[in-house]
């Protein structure tokens, strides 16, 4: 029999162990807005790496001018997921908006009507589709799903074609730029995006109906208990998310100046993927409105990696896309079985 005396176990090293302390000691609710922060920045950086002027000002402001409708659409989707529902009819609501505002101005309306009229009309929608859901105890797959047909087929009935916008307004605010520092320049859109962010930002983390969103995604029985307006915010955030697809809409008109019932054909897919990849889970009760917007500007740079690689088709944004989503719903899983 060996007399040896078998060696201790090596200790970790000491930046192992400060990485693993600094780690553990971050909330589990930052972890999936953290991830989406690296992975955002890992693709970016293999773009800069890659291709020569990809690391540039003017790149990172056309992630913003491109996808400002679609952050949009993202702010109100993430109010909806945090107290645990869904939305499917913000693409159709958007395609809805674009043909309002279309042939409005085509008929001779004044903007400031036009824009009045169709966050009216996407507000409003979600109203019903919040109503229904608290009212009847419907699952929101379906009452959104029943809103997604009617809106779309609502763009059908007013016209079949593309309707082409050539107000003077539209067209100015759709083609005026802002000046930044550097030679990098952004649109109006991006700054009304902004806009929207820094509002949900503040009513989520800032106020009470924004308490009560996160205290319903946690568990609406014991928010009731609570004394919380549930039913307030239950309606309300089907509200917020009818009204962000209608002003979507509108960006989205005067990115594309033009309304067409076509439009945003699987936009709230894109939506959905910017929330769940921004950190957001599906149950509710966890995510951030940053971490949408990150989400957003991650599916944008995949799309310019693509668009700048040239060779490649654009099914693959879609496929890389659908990955992350495996991959970040996968995380949320770990998280949520480790707490």
């Amino acid at each position: 029999m060996s007399n040896s005396v078998m060696s201790p176990p090596a200790k970790p090293s000491g930046s192992s162990r400060g990485l693993g302390q600094v780690v553990s000691k971050v909330p589990s609710r930052f972890l999936p807005v953290i991830a989406t922060f690296v992975v955002f920045v890992a693709t970016f950086g293999v773009g800069s790496a890659r291709y020569e002027g990809f690391a540039s000002g003017q790149v990172m402001a056309n992630l913003f001018i491109d996808n400002a409708f679609l952050i949009v659409l993202a702010v109100g989707m993430t109010f909806v997921i945090l107290t645990g529902g869904i939305d499917l009819s913000v693409g159709s609501v958007v395609a809805l908006s674009t043909m309002i505002a279309a042939s409005a101005l085509q008929a001779g309306w004044p903007a400031w009507l036009v824009v009045i009229t169709v966050l009216a009309a996407g507000s409003g929608l979600g109203l019903a589709m919040g109503w229904v859901i608290h009212r009847f105890g419907v699952q929101p797959f379906i009452v959104t799903l029943a809103g997604m047909f009617l809106a779309r087929g609502l763009c059908f009935v007013i016209s079949v074609e593309s309707v082409s916008i050539k107000n003077p307004t539209f067209r100015d605010v759709a083609t005026g730029t802002i000046e930044l520092p550097g030679g990098v320049t952004i649109t109006y859109p991006v700054v009304i995006a902004l806009v929207a962010v820094i509002a949900a930002v503040y009513v989520l983390h800032l106020t009470r109906f924004g308490r009560t969103v996160y205290a319903v995604g946690g568990s609406e029985s014991s928010a009731r208990l609570m004394g919380l307006a549930t039913t307030r915010v239950k309606i309300g955030v089907y509200v917020i998310s009818g009204f962000c697809s209608s002003l979507g809409g509108l960006l989205f008109s005067l990115y594309m100046l033009s309304g067409y019932s076509l439009h945003a054909v699987g936009m709230e897919l894109d939506a959905i993927a910017a929330v769940v990849v921004g950190g957001s889970l599906l149950s509710g009760g966890v995510g951030f409105v940053i971490g949408s917007v990150v989400g957003v500007l991650v599916l944008g740079t995949i799309q310019t990696l693509i668009s700048f690689e040239g060779t490649l088709s654009s099914w693959w944004t879609k496929i890389v896309i659908g990955a992350l989503l495996l991959a970040f719903i996968a995380l949320q899983r770990i998280i949520v079985r480790r707490t």
